[in-house]
């Protein structure tokens, strides 16, 4: 009795310790803009997100789990809500694992079908988180919802998650008749990492003659590559959560298997070569980007002299599957109407800004909501009760509506 009362008490230490630690850590590190509409709910979801990963870390550091593992086991506690006019079923994809979720409602007609991406930067994100948002977009939409379970970290790096998604993808297209999915209608969409991945998919199938065309793609907040971290976005919101700067380069140097040692490298852009620079400035520029999202604490950067180790070691981030926004005009202006979203503030918000004006120079149709209030992984928290933001429900509705519209 005595040594279970001990690990108790050990427990409640370790649990009050952290705890105190991450909040006063976030205090004076976290910058909560005051365009937020809550934004004492912001950084008590912030904290939470914190205290998952500072508790992962700890355990890791012991060798009890990891911390990605440790982070979806908790985060896949929260319940989920069965919606009673949806059916979802669980289904494997060759060995991925993937949910489909379809109005229980009769139609007449084949359905529009919607390719869903979670994000999570390899460490958030699960079928059972993004449960709630894939039930609601089925329903509200009217659509059948597939959304794809891809292998993640710490054990699948780059590029076992994105041929998860392509396998799942592909083998869905060939499947639609037995789903009721019209052909025509078929949508990819995707959240932060999501999203990379369904423009990625998009870039990716415009050869392919033998499945049914993509009809659009929907980017939420999404990450379109990897070279410039010196964006106007980037400066501004380095410290806004739910993704700050050094969780962004935790994802990225984990799922790029690049060492943290390259990171001062990166942030002064002597990681890629003068030519390289040269090559994409046209679409990396910051004068792609509108002067009203410049006016903020921005200052341009040039890149610094050449360190070839760094570039030899991080040079995977021109693979076009990472950075789908450095693709050539003969892929882009070949994709699908696109549906984007960006939020004010938001780390990535320029990458979105500057693949909408590509599509758009390209004739690219683009329909695009901009949250003013809105912060990188706002949609993620819809059906979270009190932690629920309401711009979170303002973008599922306009999804819906781009979806209806098609």
């Amino acid at each position: 009795m005595g040594i279970l009362l001990a690990l108790v008490m050990v427990a409640c230490m370790f649990f009050v310790g952290t705890l105190l630690w991450v909040i006063c850590i976030n205090f004076f590190t976290i910058d909560i803009p005051a365009a937020i509409s809550h934004p004492v709910k912001l950084w008590v979801f912030h904290c939470i997100s914190e205290l998952f990963l500072t508790w992962g870390t700890i355990f890791e550091k012991l060798g009890i789990c990891t911390m990605p593992q440790f982070v979806r086991f908790m985060h896949d506690l929260k319940p989920v809500k069965e919606d009673p006019d949806v059916v979802a079923t669980n289904l494997c994809f060759g060995t991925v694992p993937v949910r489909l979720y379809q109005p229980k409602a009769a139609s007449r007609t084949p359905r529009r079908g919607v390719i869903f991406y979670h994000g999570g930067g390899g460490v958030f994100g699960s079928l059972k988180l993004y449960q709630n948002i894939c039930s609601r977009l089925s329903k509200e939409s009217d659509s059948v919802v597939l959304a794809v379970g891809y292998r993640m970290l710490p054990w699948h790096k780059f590029p076992v998650p994105l041929r998860d998604c392509i396998t799942a993808t592909i083998h869905f297209l060939k499947s639609l008749n037995a789903y009721e999915v019209d052909p025509a209608q078929v949508v990819v969409c995707g959240d932060s990492a999501g999203g990379g991945i369904a423009a990625a998919i998009c870039q990716k199938l415009v050869d392919s003659p033998d499945l049914p065309k993509i009809r659009a793609q929907v980017l939420i907040y999404a990450i379109l590559q990897a070279l410039d971290l010196q964006l106007p976005s980037w400066q501004q919101n380095k410290s806004v959560p739910l993704l700050t700067q050094s969780f962004f380069f935790y994802c990225m140097f984990n799922y790029l298997d690049i060492s943290p040692s390259w990171k001062s490298a990166i942030m002064n852009k002597a990681h890629l070569p003068a030519e390289v620079w040269e090559k994409y400035r046209k679409w990396l520029g910051s004068e792609n980007i509108p002067e009203r999202f410049k006016k903020k604490g921005y200052q341009p950067m040039s890149p610094k002299s050449l360190d070839e180790d760094a570039y030899l070691e991080t040079n995977i981030i021109l693979d076009l599957m990472n950075s789908p926004l450095i693709a050539e005009d003969e892929v882009v202006s070949r994709v699908p109407e696109a549906f984007i979203v960006t939020c004010e503030h938001d780390i990535l918000r320029d990458h979105s800004l500057l693949y909408k004006k590509r599509l758009e120079d390209l004739g690219v149709a683009v329909t695009w909501q901009h949250v003013e209030d809105g912060f990188h992984g706002a949609l993620s928290t819809l059906d979270w009760g009190y932690l629920e933001f309401p711009c979170s429900t303002r973008i599922l509705n306009a999804i819906v509506h781009f979806l209806k519209g098609l």
